[in-house]
């Protein structure tokens, strides 16, 4: 198992968990780890940028938060707890932002089918911008970062197969996962997206939640190998972690 991960410059949760959260990423199952490790934290970063942000990120105040089907609806419709949201233990319900009003926030869910939305109350969430987003290029092989309109980086990618494509569509990063084998077929480390295979509804254990993540087949990016998920150079996947530090709540627009 690696070492616990220094602290990065901006927040975000690092578990080391199992290969099987994330459920469509790889034919080969990573080896287990023991047991998962508490998260690490990090500080907010100070910016003196005057730019909009990209996004806007909603983050549970506790481990469940009441889902209602529209903005005034007097009931939930259900109750999300951290459980279903998230891989592993530790990890805080976020969400990305779509709309909102004085009382409540319209906020994409992690649950099927991929593209749902829900409202939850202003009062049970914390609002933060998010000022990066991901937009990958499916036919092209390349994921790009940016910063605002800045582009950050463009890098190849390996995406689904013919028979098990990656989902087109919007979505975002709702946590980060550090597998405990950086020389599997996850790398070293695996972001978990909110969206999930159309093809596969599990997949060695998991959920078949879509992905993205390192790999110990960097000659096979720029092709269509995965059952789904998004990899990148274990380099690459380490600069958007230690030095970007994208944050949770990141969008991710994924152009099929």
């Amino acid at each position: 198992m690696r070492a616990p991960v220094r602290r990065f410059r901006r927040t975000a949760a690092v578990l080391v968990v199992t290969g099987a959260l994330l459920g469509a990423c790889s034919g080969d199952r990573p080896e287990l780890a023991e047991e998962p490790e508490s998260t690490t934290t990090t500080s907010e970063p100070t910016t003196t940028t005057t730019e909009a942000p990209a996004a806007l990120r909603a983050q549970a105040r506790g481990e469940s938060i009441a889902i209602y089907p529209s903005a005034d609806a007097a009931e939930p419709e259900r109750e999300l707890t951290a459980a279903e949201a998230t891989s592993a233990p530790g990890i805080p319900i976020v969400f990305l932002v779509k709309d909102q009003t004085d009382d409540r926030v319209e906020v994409y869910l992690p649950v099927r089918p991929n593209g749902s939305t829900g409202w939850v109350d202003r009062a049970d969430v914390e609002l933060a911008p998010v000022r990066h987003r991901i937009e990958v290029e499916i036919a092209a092989h390349v994921l790009r970062v940016y910063e605002g309109e800045q582009l950050l980086l463009e890098e190849p990618v390996g995406v689904g197969r013919e028979d098990r494509p990656t989902p087109g569509g919007v979505y975002y990063i709702k946590e980060l996962l550090q597998p405990p084998n950086p020389n599997g077929p996850y790398g070293v480390y695996a972001y978990g997206l909110n969206g999930f295979s159309n093809v596969l509804t599990s997949f060695n254990g998991g959920q078949g939640v879509i992905g993205i993540h390192g790999t110990n087949e960097p000659d096979k990016l720029g092709q269509d190998v995965s059952s789904g998920c998004i990899r990148l150079h274990n380099d690459v996947i380490s600069r958007l972690v230690e030095e970007i530090g994208l944050p949770l709540g990141t969008p991710v627009e994924i152009l099929a």
